[in-house]
């Protein structure tokens, strides 16, 4: 009797343990190592739900050029459209997410840097992005970044960008702390800022908004090189995999109409779709 409890509790133990090791690996995962068939589950991916053009949850849906990219990538990988479970990639998650294997990849701005690829291996990149400035349309007297010295820039709170421009270029600048984009855009709509200043797809998303078109127009300027990649965890074989995705998405066109579909209605100038591998400083 004694042994057979012994045995019982040993195949408990075990049992745990497995599925404590299941838990860790994103479903995309196991199917790309041989673990279960490509498509009969479910696939999880990241992405931004506040970011209007690149990620954002709507009534209708999930909308953006991200998700538009996550969404090839995965029928690619064999999961079709209803086998997309949505998750929110706040930025600061982003690594622990992959590293705990709550997610199999995130598209979600998720700009290249050698910090970040110390934690989590890149797929891409798939978009070039620029920080730029977010002007009144009617506004002509912003033409560099120098331009904004004496005149009041948006700064989001937690956000590096404006204060890298007033400490580089525009020292004499005003920063003006808002909790969140939408509220610059307002202050920018009624004067009580003069720019705002993000990546320019992050800006051509909210001035592509319905409620904000006609209002504001990118300066075009490219203040840094933001390179777009697909986070999976660290040594996965879903990073060989969304690579060919991604270069099967540009080649059959389907990259050039999810950007203007997501950018086209803020005359948002692009760059050309990045090779793989090819990381611009």
């Amino acid at each position: 009797m004694q042994l057979r409890k012994v045995t019982a509790a040993s195949a408990a133990v075990l049992a745990l343990a497995l599925t404590a090791t299941a838990c860790g690996e994103g479903a995309a995962e196991k199917d790309a190592k041989g673990g279960s068939e490509g498509g009969k589950g479910t696939i999880t991916i990241g992405i931004k739900f506040d970011q209007p053009g690149l990620g954002q949850k709507t009534p209708q849906g999930y909308a953006g050029f991200d998700v538009d990219v996550a969404k090839y990538v995965a029928k690619e990988l064999g999961y079709s459209e209803d086998q997309i479970e949505f998750k929110e990639s706040k930025s600061a998650d982003r690594e622990n997410m992959l590293s705990r294997g709550d997610v199999d990849f995130i598209a979600a701005t998720y700009s290249i840097n050698d910090e970040r690829e110390q934690k989590v291996d890149f797929a891409g990149p798939y978009l070039l992005a620029h920080q730029d400035l977010l002007v009144r349309a009617d506004d002509d007297s912003i033409k560099s970044a120098e331009d904004l010295n004496s005149k009041k820039l948006c700064s989001v709170t937690g956000s590096t960008s404006a204060q890298n421009v007033h400490d580089k270029l525009a020292p004499k600048a005003q920063l003006q702390e808002y909790p969140t984009y939408s509220a610059c855009l307002t202050g920018l709509q009624n004067g009580a800022v003069d720019a705002l200043t993000t990546d320019d797809s992050i800006l051509a998303g909210y001035a592509a908004q319905d409620s904000h078109k006609g209002k504001f127009k990118l300066a075009g300027l490219e203040l840094s090189n933001e390179n777009y990649g697909i986070g999976v965890k660290e040594g996965s074989d879903l990073k060989a995999k969304i690579n060919a995705a991604l270069e099967k998405m540009v080649s059959d066109g389907s990259w050039d109409k999810a950007v203007e579909a997501n950018f086209g209605p803020a005359n948002y100038e692009n760059e050309p779709a990045p090779k793989i591998g090819d990381i611009k400083k």
